[in-house]
């Protein structure tokens, strides 16, 4: 078996560094790490029996076959070894040591001490190890330790100090990440005993200090195009029937979502926010061409809006298609990152198709139902001229000189 050092040298290490209180305290005060490892596989166990969760694992053990070194520190003062002797001599012929530099063939090479492979696989290797105490002589090293197998971790993880095990895993089938995250928060409050906590970290983490700015992205993504589109018309009510066309591209997109059994990821709300601009767009197309039949040329507001539809149906129907034909591989996107491929693509090919087929009869509706709104609107601020009945103000005669007829 190789020989492990086990983390109970590095304390003894650490011992001269820092205080004997502070670094008990660093390495888990009232709770040891077998304690860490039991409760850890408790909330792997239990988290794995949820139906929201799936592939639950935690890298801590502390059943890790490893060679425990106990050092005679009585015997050793007594033959005048200093410790850190002892762990010189481990670290060069177990580990390396690095010496110095030397110059051959214009080249500068590094020269390490170690202990040759043969030497160094066994337990019973050590016996043959000595160490130089204070007066110059060697000491047997197997004279001043004791091996015997033991079990422990491999890696402690220290999270703002305390040691803490990671679990990795993800959502069932079905089931979103916040929900995942919920459950977990659930199950960790249900297992774990007081005094031990728990926090997230990574994408977890991210994903629970955004928390519902999502929505905000959404009502800011849609509060843009409507005010580009305010400026460009200079009108409030035209951008309005641009914007109302939205929702009804959403209803592919829950569709498409529902029909394939997809979750609401990050990756869906990505397609979202570009859902919102893609669908605006066969909507700007006909309003543009209402506005400009009912202003330039003088058509009522019903006709132009018909008109604008005929004319650009053709054109929205063949630019709607040939976008959706093109997200087709990315609806059936197989290999490395298919699942955001997939996602993204369920997206947009739904939102689109509702777009096309949904939303373009809607467009004129609205476009006709908020301009008028609007005429009447403008029709009632505008101030009314007078009537005959009405008395006339006198005219101011004409100025300048008069001349009398003869």
């Amino acid at each position: 078996m190789p020989l492990i050092l086990s983390i109970d040298d590095l304390r003894e290490l650490a011992k001269k560094r820092i205080p004997r209180a502070i670094f008990d305290y660093a390495a888990g005060g009232a709770y040891d790490e077998r304690t860490l490892s039991r409760n850890t596989a408790d909330l792997v166990q239990k988290g794995n029996a949820s139906p929201g969760l799936r592939g639950l694992a935690a890298t801590f053990s502390t059943r890790s076959p490893q060679v425990y070194l106990n050092i005679d520190r009585t015997k050793a003062e007594s033959l005048q070894v200093l410790p850190q002797s002892i762990f010189d001599t481990l670290q060069a012929y177990l580990g390396s040591s690095f010496v110095n530099f030397f110059n051959k063939f214009n080249q500068v090479f590094q020269v390490y001490i170690q202990a040759d492979n043969a030497y160094r696989l066994q337990a019973d290797d050590l016996r043959h190890l000595y160490v130089r105490n204070q007066n110059g002589e060697m000491v047997p090293l197997n004279a001043l330790i004791q091996v015997r197998q033991v079990q422990g971790t491999e890696l402690v993880t220290r999270y703002n100090l305390y040691p803490a095990a990671s679990i990795f895993g993800s959502a069932a089938p079905g089931f979103s990440s916040g929900q995942a995250l919920d459950t977990m928060e659930q199950l960790a409050a249900q297992t774990l005993p007081e005094g031990m906590a728990y926090d997230w970290t990574s994408t977890s983490y991210q994903e629970r200090k955004v928390g519902y700015q999502a929505y905000l992205i959404y009502a800011l993504s849609i509060l843009l195009v409507y005010m580009v589109l305010a400026a460009l018309y200079e009108s409030w009510t035209s951008p309005a029937a641009v914007v109302l066309v939205v929702p009804i591209a959403l209803v592919g997109v829950l569709l498409a979502q529902l029909s394939r059994g997809y979750d609401n990821n990050l990756y869906t709300q990505v397609g979202l926010v570009l859902m919102i601009a893609l669908a605006s767009k066969n909507a700007i197309l006909i309003v543009e061409f209402a506005r400009d039949l009912h202003n330039r040329d003088g058509l009522p507001i019903a006709e132009a809006a018909v008109e604008a539809t005929r004319r650009r149906f053709r054109p929205i129907v063949m630019t709607s298609f040939a976008f959706i034909l093109g997200v087709v591989p990315l609806v059936v996107a197989t290999g490395a990152g298919a699942a955001s491929q997939q996602a993204i693509g369920t997206v947009v090919f739904g939102g689109m198709m509702a777009s096309t087929l949904l939303a373009i009869p809607f467009v004129p509706v609205f476009y006709v139902a908020l301009e008028s709104m609007s005429e009447r609107v403008r029709k009632s601020r505008r101030p009314e001229p007078a009537t005959h009945g009405e008395p006339q103000p006198p005219s101011r005669p004409p100025s300048g000189p008069q001349v009398a007829p003869e």
